[in-house]
């Protein structure tokens, strides 16, 4: 396993992390997802996109069981999600998410939401937890602001603590839903950096996001999602100058205006 000369064929490789089958998801009458089929190798960069009420955040949070799935397979990392029981957690451990809403915990510090986590469970003492959290504060470059609250930062800064946070649980997949849609406009570069940075790094990353620049230059694959389906997949270079797909074309068209427009 530690032979970095192999080449990205390989049998190990052959592997997906994350394997979508034929997922399908209801809420209620609503069919939310129709017929889900994805691979996802590791350190592969994804970014979903496509129209609101597409099904792109019940896609992402099914990769961690926020959500269940009626019919169809979700494997991640080998655990099978739709076994249920232990499998949840386990996996839960292996894969980070960070949502459009920060999250953080208002009553602790910064320093304190990022080690919460590790000692919870991973069992770490506290000076384990707490030099683990100062490494990625760093990593996230806000590490003078560890002993602050979550409500004396900027939204940016909130957002780069809860990546931060993710990070603590060391996990072989992040994933990233919306993570730039709550943020004032100013904000958004600061955060879109910090997932580049990651993104440099090999972190496997499923990012649903809207920012086309950012699919541009990090994405592997671009997925395009509307009414519950995935309708187009490509490299982004592929993806943008070549889309398949009427709805794309019209999705593309409306948001590149709009982004041009700022």
């Amino acid at each position: 396993m530690t032979d970095t000369m192999q080449s990205p064929s390989s049998a190990q490789d052959a592997t997906p992390i994350i394997r979508i089958e034929a997922v399908d998801k209801w809420f209620g009458k609503f069919q939310v997802l129709t017929d889900i089929n994805l691979n996802v190798r590791a350190g592969e960069r994804i970014v979903v996109c496509g129209p609101s009420g597409s099904g792109k955040s019940t896609l992402i949070r099914c990769i961690n069981r926020l959500e269940t799935v009626q019919s169809g397979r979700i494997v991640v990392n080998g655990i099978d999600l739709t076994a249920g029981g232990k499998s949840v957690d386990s996996v839960r451990q292996e894969v980070g998410m960070v949502f459009q809403q920060f999250n953080l915990f208002p009553h602790l510090t910064v320093l304190q939401n990022c080690m919460l986590a590790p000692m919870r469970s991973r069992g770490l003492n506290r000076d384990e937890a707490e030099t683990i959290a100062m490494k990625y504060l760093k990593r996230v470059r806000i590490p003078e602001q560890a002993h602050k609250y979550p409500s004396q930062l900027s939204g940016g800064q909130q957002q780069r603590v809860a990546i931060a946070r993710a990070l603590c649980m060391t996990p072989k997949i992040m994933l990233f839903d919306e993570p730039t849609s709550a943020l004032d406009p100013e904000m958004v570069k600061e955060v879109l950096d910090t997932m580049v940075s990651l993104a440099e790094e090999g972190m496997t990353m499923l990012c649903v996001t809207h920012e086309m620049g950012f699919a541009r230059s990090v994405a592997d694959r671009v997925i395009f999602m509307a009414e519950g389906k995935i309708i187009e997949e490509a490299p982004p270079q592929q993806f943008f100058s070549n889309p398949q797909h009427e709805t794309t074309r019209n999705f593309l068209g409306q948001i590149l205006n709009s982004q041009h427009a700022h």
